[in-house]
């Protein structure tokens, strides 16, 4: 970071469009995933498939018996939910609007016709089906991806941005692969991970054994070279937060952000390949805590701004 530094004001909104943006594509991607499951398997028990989808976002549900309309409802098109696509997407064009003066015009743009073209999108949707939506959601999102790299400068309010975006990326990745852990019985097979990753094409050049849970779950987990694996977003999140760092501190001063990722990052480097899969829904928990911590710990040491001052008048004066 430049000894000038930048407003927490500006840097919290750009960390929250990074994962605004990423939260409505990997949102989008699970979806699409279990939307065929159901599709494909007329024997499928739709209420226990509908609460393995809430369960893997973090949606608590009260209804004993749930179905995919109002499931689709609560997870994709309601724009007051923050955790829905449609809710995720709008809370990236708040933060968006605080931010103008640094987002790109081209940015600014293409994530206002997004969000003015849902409503019409949702309408089609609830006609012939929510696949045309989900297909446009991750059309769109992959655009704003490519616009922040390309006409971003690569300073630190970009590092804010995709370090929210790697944040996002790490935890969905968890509670994707936490689907089989939770309710293995009704998930998708995984074959339906990888294409929910956007992974089919790349692990399929690394190896052909689409049946090997343990082999998907570690190509998802542990390659350095795949964008959207754990461990790649860990890397590339901790280069974030080593850049963010003011350029005249030489030595660390306790980073908790680094620390938390440090310790997840360990886990996984040191880890056996082959014994992935049992370790599995332990890791994935410490994952999901990790990302809690660090979201914290950069909140609190960039984002957090004091209270104003009040002031009082004395009774006599």
């Amino acid at each position: 970071m430049s000894e000038r530094g930048m407003l927490s004001r500006l840097a919290e909104s750009l960390f929250w469009i990074g994962r605004y943006i990423e939260r409505a594509d990997d949102t989008a991607r699970i979806v699409d995933s279990y939307v065929h499951r159901m599709v494909e398997d007329p024997f499928n028990d739709e209420s226990a498939t509908c609460r393995s989808l809430f369960s893997i976002l973090g949606i608590d549900v009260e209804s004993e018996r749930l179905r995919t309309v109002e499931t689709l409802q609560t997870i994709v098109y309601d724009v007051e939910n923050p955790n829905s696509i449609a809710g995720a997407l709008n809370g990236a064009y708040e933060n968006a609007r605080r931010s103008r003066d640094y987002i790109s015009s081209e940015m600014w743009v293409a994530l206002n016709t997004t969000r003015n073209e849902l409503p019409q999108r949702e309408a089609t949707a609830r006609g012939f089906g929510p696949a045309t939506y989900l297909q446009y959601v991750r059309e769109r999102t992959s655009l704003l991806a490519g616009l922040t790299d390309a006409t971003l400068s690569h300073d630190d309010g970009w590092r804010f941005l995709v370090l929210g975006r790697n944040l996002e990326r790490i935890d969905m990745t968890s509670r994707l692969l936490r689907g089989r852990v939770v309710s293995d019985e009704n998930a998708p097979d995984w074959m339906a991970f990888l294409r929910a990753s956007g992974a089919t094409e790349a692990f399929m050049r690394n190896t052909r054994e689409i049946n090997d849970a343990n082999g998907v779950a570690a190509f998802l987990m542990l390659d350095r070279l795949f964008p959207r694996s754990v461990l790649y977003s860990l890397n590339l999140a901790d280069e974030c937060l080593v850049e963010i760092q003011p350029a005249s501190q030489r030595i660390s001063a306790g980073d908790a952000a680094r620390q938390a990722l440090a310790r997840a990052r360990g886990t996984l480097e040191f880890i056996d390949p082959r014994q992935l899969i049992d370790q599995l829904p332990e890791l994935l928990e410490m994952l999901e805590t990790t990302c809690f911590r660090i979201t914290d710990a950069v909140t609190d040491r960039y984002f957090r701004r004091e209270d104003a001052v009040a002031w009082h008048i004395e009774e006599g004066l």
